[in-house]
């Protein structure tokens, strides 16, 4: 392809993401499936006149805040295993700044959303322009510089020449399973109406190949050594196995081997919750079962996991002298962590390469009875919280039952913030690699029922349920409104426990009483649902809760189902810890209490190195 073509900056932009796609595998997708707006004067005229010339080539949908937006670009990132993205354009000013939280959460769980926030005139005509941040220390200095440390990438495109070289970096930044995350191309109003020859090949269909790179012989071999002299090895699947289509691979390794699996939040479903080998959730919010193994494991293989603290319950858990860690991931940082032997590699290709390196070595058959027979016990306290028949009120671990009974093996839960994460981690039985999508990077309340937007534009064969708590709703509910009105159905489940229940249990635990935790609602939540176009349905009992969730599942639109729940009624406890720091004197006596406690668990906390 030769010659040039005269666009605009916003037209070019469009017209580049319209023909970038991703390949793996034999399998070619399209990578940008539309672009998510609002619009005000720092981008109607460039992206805005973009988007609508060429909307048959990058569709555009409306969204209600700008922050939602890009949950929503992540939920449908996650859904797709990074393999397709959202972009996300804004004005100048509030519009841009409230990307902030959206771009951190993508970042932090390494999902691709690409950010196109208008910015301040570059030719500075008649400064300062409306929504200006006046700096007197520079003149290049606005808003969008807050985007620099929770975006991957960032650029402002002050003169249409820098365009191409940004378009490049910021796709390959995308495209990388090792460096993706939110990435920013700030562009000021006036630049994106200008218009400029582009070279032809610009606009040429290009393809990013996601890579599975392969672990080095050297690294396999070492790490098969350190794994076949182990008696008590455990695994912990994180997101990466999933985002990698290992699943099936890990599940051939771990019956090869009998190794059992315990699985991070991102990593939850990389076995089906009744395999042989799983023992459920790992860490502050696990399984007793898998929490017991990992305090007397002596080597760990973590497979695509950055171990976060919630992980390790705060590096207290892997508790066993001389521990060794063998990390699989791809992305070297998190492949080096605890002193690990470190294998970087794709985790299937990688999984691939160590199972052939292990030969025929298995663990003692009377580890796996062991194993089995933790996860049993777990499984039958899953059993009892699933059907405690709390009165008057439901219990929390009640409604994720019923959520988990009705659903199908396929359909996906979605949840973020609050004590539901926690519950969901330790007790959702995941039948389906793709049926568990909690977003816990960031724990960002007000991601729900945006990133199950996201997730049912993925996977719209998919029924979405979304969990969320009354203070979770309240922080960002308002993209109803776009699910109902652009026809994407919905089933949330509004958990009403007045107050923010999770930190609720926290302050208790430290000492600080509840203070500041609870509420009472002056109006009606599920109202307010009513007010924004969803069906709703409420419910009472256990027994309601069933029905109106049934009757939410059947229906083609999207229902709230509001239910009232015991705050006070805790899920089972998985037997680990979580550092949060108690004041160290107090004239309370309930603190003074949580100190001493505090200074008895800090004793079990480890380097890992």
């Amino acid at each position: 392809m030769t010659g040039t073509e005269r666009l605009t900056v916003g037209q070019a932009v469009v017209r580049f993401l319209a023909n970038q796609w991703t390949e793996r595998d034999g399998t070619r997708r399209r990578f940008f499936a539309g672009c998510f707006g609002i619009f005000g004067h720092g981008n109607v005229a460039g992206l805005g006149q973009a988007l609508l010339e060429y909307g048959d080539l990058l569709p555009y949908r409306a969204a209600r805040n700008e922050q939602a937006m890009v949950h929503a670009a992540a939920g449908y990132a996650r859904m797709t295993d990074r393999l397709e993205a959202w972009a996300c354009t804004t004005s100048i000013g509030p519009g841009a700044t409230n990307l902030v939280t959206g771009a951190a959460l993508a970042t932090i769980n390494r999902l691709p959303v690409l950010l196109l926030p208008g910015d301040v005139f570059a030719t500075r005509p008649a400064n300062p322009v409306l929504q200006e941040l006046e700096d007197a220390r520079s003149y290049d200095v606005s808003v969008n510089d807050c985007l620099r440390p929770v975006s991957r990438f960032w650029d402002r495109i002050n003169r249409p020449e820098q365009l191409p070289s940004a378009l490049l970096a910021a796709m390959r930044v995308l495209t990388d399973p090792a460096e993706t995350g939110a990435v920013t191309l700030a562009l000021p109003q006036d630049v994106q109406a200008e218009a400029y020859d582009w070279p032809a090949e610009l606009f040429a269909e290009r393809v990013w190949r996601i890579r599975r790179p392969v672990p080095e012989p050297e690294a396999v071999a070492e790490a098969a050594a350190v794994l076949t002299a182990a008696e008590r090895p455990l695994i912990v699947a994180g997101g990466g196995v999933i985002y990698s289509g290992a699943t099936a691979e890990l599940a051939a390794f771990a019956e090869a081997t009998g190794i059992p699996v315990a699985e991070t939040q991102a990593g939850k479903g990389s076995l089906p919750w009744d395999h042989a080998c799983s023992v459920g959730a790992v860490g502050a919010t696990g399984t007793t079962a898998a929490n017991a193994l990992a305090r007397e494991a002596d080597v760990v293989l973590g497979i695509g996991t950055r171990y976060s603290d919630f992980t390790t319950a705060s590096r207290s858990l892997f508790a066993r002298p001389g521990v060794r860690f063998v990390n699989l991931n791809v992305a070297t940082p998190d492949a080096v962590k605890h002193a690990g032997v470190p294998l970087v590699a794709d985790a299937r290709t990688g999984l691939a390469a160590l199972r052939g390196a292990a030969g025929a070595y298995a663990v003692a058959p009377a580890y796996r009875r062991e194993a089995a027979d933790l996860a049993a016990r777990w499984n039958a306290e899953v059993d009892r919280a699933y059907a405690l028949g709390h009165a008057p009120l439901p219990a929390q671990s009640e409604v994720i039952g019923i959520v988990n009974e009705v659903s199908g093996p396929r359909d996906v839960v979605v949840c973020a913030a609050g004590s539901m994460p926690g519950d969901l981690h330790k007790l959702w039985r995941t039948r389906d690699p793709k049926g568990y999508h909690v977003e816990y990077g960031y724990s960002c309340m007000g991601y729900e029922i945006a990133g199950g937007l996201g997730v049912k534009l993925a996977a719209p064969d998919r029924e979405v349920f979304v969990l969320v708590g009354d203070g979770s709703y309240l922080m960002m509910a308002q993209e109803l409104v776009t699910a109902v009105a652009d026809g994407i159905k919905l089933v949330v489940v509004l958990v009403q426990n007045h107050g923010f229940a999770s930190i609720g249990n926290l302050s208790e635990s430290v000492g600080a009483e509840r203070f500041g935790t609870r509420f009472r609602l002056p109006g009606d939540l599920a109202a307010s649902a009513a007010a924004m176009g969803a069906d709703v349905l409420r419910a009472g009992t256990a027994a309601q809760f069933r029905d109106a969730l049934r009757q939410a599942r059947d229906s083609a639109r999207t229902t709230v189902v509001h239910v009232e729940t015991d705050p006070l009624v805790p899920a089972p406890d998985g037997e680990a810890w979580w550092d949060v720091p108690v004041a160290e004197v107090s004239g309370l006596e309930p603190a003074r209490r949580a100190r001493a406690g505090y200074e008895e668990a800090k004793k079990t906390q480890r380097p890992l190195i």
